[in-house]
């Protein structure tokens, strides 16, 4: 229920920033702000739709993530079952991401459909007691549907970025005509973005502290997923990602993204070193220090 509420937020955002654009639009180019809004109104409908039905399809596609069967992934396979069966969960689909860059991300919108996708270099990187604590963190969005969540705040947030950018650079060929209109269409295109990006990262740095304290008591080990973080950190500092959008960067366990210098504010997730003290807090509280 509260997984519907958030993604019902997130729809109702998108179409109210769309019509605000819209009606702009509207005004600015045609004369009737009532006419530009419905149109744009229609826009968001169409998204929130594909959004909520095709969220997930469009992540797996956006970073060629491949699905593959128990003999591909042998020892991604039988972890993840090994946790799966601890927690009473259902087995996910898994996927594969040919990419150096070592992360991981879930997607779906239910626990039926869910989908556990690695990177190449995650298996690589780590060892099982750490990947088995990156596996336990994606059931964990997977148990608490945050991964419905995130992947139509994916999507909605770039719907907006474009529709935003749009505004944005229709905005110059009309500062000449309407002043005053040209300024609010440049209000307009800031903020949307702005929004959008806000949202999307205070579901992203909540979630990921509890998905970080659940599955580290899927497995009883919250020191293997703290040093499994410190690894992913240092190996995306040094090969961050090269496709995909940024849009999408909520849904990884670490931010794929990230450069240097990057202000905590717009950060997609937590600083590493937080969660990790959070993590080593919770080994001293519960006795699992192993």
């Amino acid at each position: 229920m509260y997984a519907n509420l958030k993604v019902a937020m997130l729809f109702a955002v998108l179409i109210g920033l769309f019509v605000l654009i819209g009606w702009v639009i509207g005004g600015m180019f045609f004369g009737d702000w009532v006419a530009g809004a419905l149109f744009f109104l229609i826009i968001a409908a169409i998204i929130n739709t594909i959004s909520y039905f095709f969220s997930d399809r469009i992540v797996l596609w956006s970073y060629g993530a491949k699905i593959v069967g128990p003999d591909e992934l042998p020892r991604v396979h039988n972890i993840l079952n090994k946790i799966c069966l601890k927690s009473g969960m259902p087995m996910p689909k898994l996927a594969i991401v040919r990419t150096q860059t070592p992360n991981a991300f879930a997607t779906g919108r239910n626990q039926r459909s869910a989908v556990v996708a690695v990177t190449e270099g995650i298996l690589n990187l780590l060892t099982d007691d750490e990947l088995e604590g990156v596996l336990a963190h994606e059931l964990a969005h997977i148990k608490d549907r945050d991964m419905l969540v995130m992947s139509v705040a994916a999507t909605v947030a770039g719907a907006i970025a474009f529709a935003s950018r749009y505004a944005w650079y229709a905005s110059f060929g009309s500062r000449s005509r309407n002043n005053g209109n040209a300024i609010l269409f440049l209000v307009v295109a800031i903020t949307a973005p702005l929004a959008a990006m806000l949202i999307r990262l205070a579901i992203s740095r909540s979630r990921e502290y509890k998905a970080d304290a659940e599955g580290a008591m899927m497995i009883q080990r919250p020191l293997a997923l703290a040093r499994a973080l410190e690894k992913l950190e240092a190996g995306n500092r040094r090969r961050p990602l090269d496709r995909g959008s940024p849009t999408s960067a909520s849904l990884f366990i670490v931010n794929p993204f990230r450069g240097e210098g990057f202000v905590t504010l717009f950060m997609t997730h937590p600083p590493i070193s937080a969660r990790v003290r959070r993590l080593e807090q919770l080994a001293e509280r519960t006795g699992y220090i192993a």
